[in-house]
């Protein structure tokens, strides 16, 4: 990994440290060894530390009295909070997006569509991911709520390990893209009710599939370790 060389120090170091714990490299639970990532990243304690407080109150790590700091740990109450606030933006998002959306922009959303279906039968799902989450962020662009997406952000990195999990079988796989389908046809109806409808169950559905596939810590186990 390259050393870092930018200005804003602090905030770079976060989004490195940040794709560590969303690509696995640091897991749930695992003590955040500051030596080490000081010499990985070329940068002293104090952007580093400055960096592990942005994070923390980005909800990835936690800092411990006295003992440093560790990667948050995703218990199945902890996510399904999340979500279930994260489907509540996302829905108004897509009402708001309704009433505020471009032809262009319905355009430009519908050549991602068609991008992410063809990732899709070539079986690539990181690009699939990639895409899909374009997708999701133009629609949230579109409802022109600056708040909305500021809220959706935070809350969105502090699951996206979860959101974005490879473990996903072919079943729930396909439910997801058809769920895309729908959305992309109540998007170009306008069709604000649906569209809301369609988001927020598709949100759902990620939760029971991050249940399954056991990306999830379980609460009991939580506590014990903690």
């Amino acid at each position: 990994m390259t050393k870092i060389l930018q200005r804003n120090l602090y905030r770079e170091v976060a989004d490195r440290i940040g794709e560590l714990i969303e690509h696995g490299e640091l897991a749930p639970g695992e003590r955040i060894s500051e030596k080490q990532l000081c010499e990985r990243f070329g940068v002293s304690r104090t952007p580093l530390r400055e960096a592990l407080k942005v994070l923390a109150t980005e909800g990835l790590i936690e800092l411990l009295p006295n003992r440093g700091a560790r990667v948050v740990r995703l218990t199945f109450k902890k996510v399904k909070d999340t979500y279930d606030l994260m489907a509540a933006l996302e829905g108004l998002s897509g009402e708001l997006a309704c009433q505020h959306i471009s032809d262009s922009e319905i355009a430009a959303i519908r050549a991602l569509h068609d991008a992410m279906l063809e990732h899709y039968r070539n079986r690539d799902l990181a690009t699939y991911f990639a895409v899909n989450q374009q997708i999701h962020e133009s629609i949230l662009a579109a409802s022109r709520n600056e708040v909305l997406q500021e809220m959706y952000s935070n809350l969105s990195q502090r699951v996206k390990r979860v959101r974005y999990s490879k473990k996903m079988t072919q079943k729930f796989w396909s439910q997801a893209v058809q769920d895309h389908e729908n959305m992309m046809a109540a998007l170009e109806q306008r069709n604000s009710k649906q569209l809301g409808q369609i988001l927020r169950d598709h949100l759902c559905n990620k939760l029971e599939v991050a249940t399954l596939a056991g990306v999830i810590e379980d609460d009991s186990l939580s506590a014990a370790n903690a």
